[in-house]
């Protein structure tokens, strides 16, 4: 696991959008397209993450060195929040977001962050049991969903969950 740089831009918002969204999103079970229209990251997004100083993006590649799995990672104060975990609609069911949710624990402890936070649309239903199987409650009630998220038009009205992972 490495992270990515600035040589990796096209190649992370060709996968983000990929796991999320369009025809390719549907191969997988992480597609939102049907709740969102739009694409789910642009380059100009993916180059302002990669030249914040707050911000990392771990990167997973195969064995021809092609990106196959992509996670956000942001400190806040002793909380790290991920984000935007991605993995291509090709290898999804294979451990792939196994290995990258431990590698953003490990970032975590290096970090000396106490937790890991996320949110989640509420009407993913499998992806908030994923995050629950790893040790991840909910908190709270959920939140609206923001208008200018910049990740998409919602095709409904949508709510946002926050869930924590208490990290040892």
């Amino acid at each position: 696991m490495k992270k990515a740089t600035l040589a990796d831009v096209m190649e992370l918002t060709d996968l983000v959008n990929s796991a999320y969204r369009g025809e390719d999103s549907k191969k997988g079970w992480t597609s939102e397209d049907h709740l969102l229209d739009g694409t789910r990251v642009d380059e100009q997004m993916i180059t302002a993450y990669l030249t914040n100083q707050k911000i990392a993006i771990l990167k997973l590649t195969d064995d021809g060195n092609k990106i196959i799995g992509t996670v956000y990672l942001e400190i806040k104060g002793n909380q790290l929040y991920l984000g935007m975990l991605s993995v291509s609609p090709e290898v999804q069911n294979k451990g792939t977001g196994r290995i990258l949710l431990g590698e953003a624990e490990e970032y975590a402890r290096q970090h000396y962050c106490t937790a890991i936070t996320i949110t989640v649309i509420s009407a993913r239903a499998e992806l908030i049991n994923w995050y629950e199987r790893r040790g991840f409650i909910k908190l709270g009630r959920p939140k609206p969903f923001p208008a200018d998220f910049n990740v998409g038009r919602p095709k409904q009205r949508l709510e946002l969950i926050e869930m924590m992972k208490i990290i040892a």
